[in-house]
């Protein structure tokens, strides 16, 4: 089963690692990378830009609007994820808890949706395997 391990950071967090030398960082969350690589774990996992380079869309409207960052309180912001290919629940919180993260960091791990969670015979579940496999062979193509 896949779970996504989701970062969340609060201002607290940000401001504490400017303190730390990002060379440091880059390190600590290389070495976690490769362990989760080397384990055979490891699907996909992205750093991702500041909040102010990002924009939301609000669907509460009926034309949905759009808004650039930075957006709301900044209590905790959404910094990155990784998804992992596990045997259970406690195995990703065994690996949520390697996370090299400092006070004010928290990793919120979500269970992945399969196609088994959904009816088989649902035309858009059969769709969305035949996409799946698709996918899986452009990449390999483009790897090829």
């Amino acid at each position: 089963m896949q779970y996504m391990l989701i970062m969340r950071d609060s201002d607290e967090a940000i401001e504490a690692s400017k303190d730390i030398p990002f060379e440091q960082i880059i390190e600590a969350m290389g070495k976690y990378n490769e362990a989760m690589m080397q384990a055979g774990v490891l699907i996909a996992g992205e750093g991702l830009t500041d909040a102010s380079e990002g924009f939301v869309v609000d669907f509460s409207h009926e034309t949905p609007l759009i808004t650039d960052g930075p957006y709301g309180e900044t209590k905790e912001l959404f910094n990155g994820f990784w998804i992992l290919e596990v045997a259970s629940r406690e195995e990703a919180a065994e690996w949520a808890s390697r996370c090299p993260l400092g006070p004010g960091s928290k990793l919120e791990v979500r269970r992945v949706h399969g196609v088994e969670d959904f009816p088989a015979d649902n035309e858009w579940i059969e769709k969305e395997i035949g996409w799946r496999e698709e996918q899986a062979e452009r990449r390999a193509a483009q790897q090829g």
